[in-house]
């Protein structure tokens, strides 16, 4: 048994090589997680439009099939309109994600308390796209519930105080970090209108339908 726990201790301690070496690659190796998630998402999401039968068919059994009904296994016209423009958050969150990377892994610091800061400022708030794309998705699987797609639309992540003007904008970590240069003022602000865009063409269609 002492041979076992300390093998267990040997094994942890491996594990140290293999840490982050600061806080640049820590915050790199949290979005690279946060995009895989977001990923994930829109490629499930893609699938499902492209398959005729349900979407819910490998996680409900026979049963609970049959008593779903025809009407929950697919998308009506409206809702396919629908999706489009949450599908566009969905890809202007994986964007953004792969921006943050970028810009983290080319200009990221790690040489000042400073410097460390704004890294752990970005990661802190890039931690919201994830959670909001995948509760995003999951309400859009048919039967599609517009309350629900609704009220994740309006989450904090896409409305004006979003991630894409609190992380990517003037709030503070982004514009004001020394990870973002001039350079990358064009493609904040497209992403800004991307999102901006789908925002309120989703909004139109869910109160089109009530």
């Amino acid at each position: 048994e002492q041979l076992m726990s300390t093998g267990g201790v040997w094994s942890a301690c491996d594990q140290f090589a293999h840490l982050p070496k600061d806080n640049q690659a820590a915050v790199l190796s949290v979005l690279a997680s946060y995009a895989g998630v977001v990923k994930d998402a829109i490629e499930e999401m893609e699938q499902a439009q492209t398959e005729p039968q349900d979407p819910f068919s490998d996680v409900l059994d026979d049963e609970d099939l049959n008593s779903r009904g025809n009407q929950d296994t697919y998308w009506s016209e409206s809702d396919r309109q629908l999706l489009a423009p949450c599908q566009g958050l969905m890809k202007a969150s994986a964007a953004c994600l792969r921006k943050l990377s970028a810009a983290v892994k080319s200009n990221g610091k790690a040489n000042s308390p400073e410097s460390i800061a704004q890294l752990d400022d970005l990661a802190d708030i890039a931690k919201d796209i994830s959670p909001s794309v995948d509760d995003l998705a999951l309400s859009l699987y048919p039967p599609m519930d517009y309350s629900a797609v609704e009220l994740n639309v309006k989450r904090p992540l896409w409305s004006k105080a979003s991630v894409f003007r609190s992380s990517l904008s003037a709030s503070l970590p982004y514009r004001a970090s020394h990870v973002c240069l001039e350079a990358d003022q064009s493609w904040v602000q497209f992403l800004e209108g991307a999102a901006e865009h789908n925002l309120e063409k989703a909004k139109v269609l869910i109160q089109d339908s009530s």
